[in-house]
């Protein structure tokens, strides 16, 4: 069996506060609240996932809500910025009217690896880009989003990951995971340094994991407004079986196949310490509710399901309720 990862399947960042964190994504960016979940390693936390009106594999931003933790410290061997595709640099242009209108910061309009690129932070420092993807990859508009749906968030990419040494990074991305090493940029943010493009089987930057090397930099330290880990597309439980089989064997330790329910993980870390994940398409979160309730009631999967009285109660709730 040819193994080939097929682009980005959701990136989870960390947030402090869940109701701003929920007026954020869904009314300043447009994207849909697709399952409010809890974190289920650690139920005291939600677990918000933000997509396109599908809620389709690849369009999937994702928060940990853990109030008492302390903003990320910036540095390297971490995630540093995630892209949101958009359809054109005439949305960029949109956009950075609508985030000077709500005080959202951000930088000019630029061109990143040939592509027209607005950087901006949310209320919390965490980095994003929107991207002009010209079309490629899939996206699905949300007919309810306050934005315009030809200026809609289609989905995630590129994803960009900082580590002081590539070397061990390429490897495991390239001999162990099939990605190619595809071209290099420089740095935005140190232009002496490089930026270096790794790509999948799938379209455009949805497709397409970026490895800035920056050695200068002290180790980041987690925390809200950082990323907790990227997690890569396997199209179907075969495959996902076939991969953990392929780590095993070549010495990475793993989670094992874990069932999250609306996909199946494998976790591990790459040589530099960033986590990474490997989940299936399907089933996807329509399995526990239809396509229109999506995101309005806590979602359980069915063994935490005898513990939603305990669950809610510790729960703050949110502007949907």
């Amino acid at each position: 069996m040819t193994l080939q990862l097929t682009g980005i399947h959701h990136l989870t960042a960390v947030t402090a506060h869940a109701a701003e964190n929920y007026a954020f994504y869904t009314q300043v960016l447009g994207m849909r609240l697709v399952k409010k979940t809890v974190n289920q390693d650690d139920v005291r936390a939600y677990h918000l996932f933000y997509a396109d009106g599908m809620a389709t594999p690849g369009s999937d931003l994702t928060f940990f809500d853990w109030p008492t933790t302390p903003r990320e410290q910036r540095g390297s061997h971490t995630i540093t910025r995630t892209g949101l595709r958009v359809a054109s640099a005439t949305s960029l242009a949109w956009w950075a009217v609508r985030f000077t209108q709500l005080g959202v910061k951000h930088s000019a309009i630029t061109t990143r690896d040939g592509r027209a690129t607005l950087d901006f932070e949310d209320f919390e420092g965490q980095r994003l880009s929107l991207v002009d993807d010209g079309g490629a990859g899939e996206g699905t508009p949300w007919p309810d989003s306050p934005t315009p749906t030809e200026h809609q968030i289609r989905g995630l990419g590129p994803i960009t990951m900082t580590v002081r040494q590539l070397a061990p990074t390429d490897l495991v991305l390239t001999k162990v995971m099939g990605m190619e090493a595809t071209r290099i940029y420089p740095d935005p943010d140190a232009p002496q340094h490089s930026v270096h493009v790794f790509t999948m089987a799938g379209a455009g930057p949805a497709a397409e994991l970026h490895v800035a090397v920056r050695p200068d930099l002290p180790y980041a330290r987690p925390g809200a407004g950082g990323v907790h880990h990227v997690a890569f597309r396997v199209p179907n439980q075969a495959e996902h079986n076939a991969w953990e089989a392929r780590l095993r064997s070549v010495g990475i330790q793993t989670s094992g196949i874990v069932e999250r329910y609306y996909f199946r993980s494998i976790y591990f870390r790459e040589p530099n310490g960033i986590l990474f994940e490997l989940a299936t398409d399907g089933p996807g979160f329509t399995v526990d509710e239809p396509l229109a309730e999506l995101g309005k009631r806590l979602a359980l999967p069915p063994f935490l399901e005898p513990r939603r009285a305990d669950i809610e109660a510790h729960l703050k709730p949110l502007a949907t309720t």
